[in-house]
Parts: C-alpha cells; structure tokens; sequence
C-alpha cells in the first residue's frame, strides 16, 4: 500500500472546508474513485485481449492489472496528467 502526501496552501484548505467536513476524507475517496475507474478500463483492455488472443486471464483484479502491464496493454501514464474533470 502507498501513501501520498499533498501540500495545499492555507486559503485552499479553507476553501475546500466549506464544501466538505474532511479535506483527508474527500482526497481519499477521489483517488479511491479513480483508481476505481482506471482499474475497471484495464480490465476491459485485457479481457479483450485475451479473449481475442485465447490467453488465459489471471484471477483477481491485481493480478489483472499486474498481468495487463506484462502484455505491455497498459503502461506508466504521463509525467503531468490532466486531471478528470471536476464538478
């Protein structure tokens, strides 16, 4: 498991706490979400493959995902990615 710190400025914090009771708790829960999201995308992408390609699947959604990197369907994203789109 990793753990991840941010640094945001005061005012952000301030700003952040007028919508939401914990800012630790809705970080958490957006990464969660795309985590989420990305994990179930490369799944799609190696079922595919797989099935087009008579590969056996590897059981569980880490050895998948672990299994996706090894047939090179997915890779280490770019240095700077745009975030999803927040409402």
């Amino acid at each position: 498991m990793a753990n991840y710190t941010i640094t945001l400025t005061d005012a952000q914090v301030k700003a952040m706490e007028t919508s939401m009771a914990s800012v630790q708790e809705y970080l958490q829960n957006v990464g969660n979400s795309y985590a989420r999201s990305a994990t179930k995308s490369i799944i799609n992408i190696l079922v595919a493959h797989c099935n087009e390609n008579s590969i056996a699947l590897a059981t569980g959604e880490a050895a998948q995902i672990d299994q996706a990197y090894e047939l090179k369907l997915v890779a280490k994203g770019d240095a700077n990615p745009v975030p999803p789109a927040m409402d």
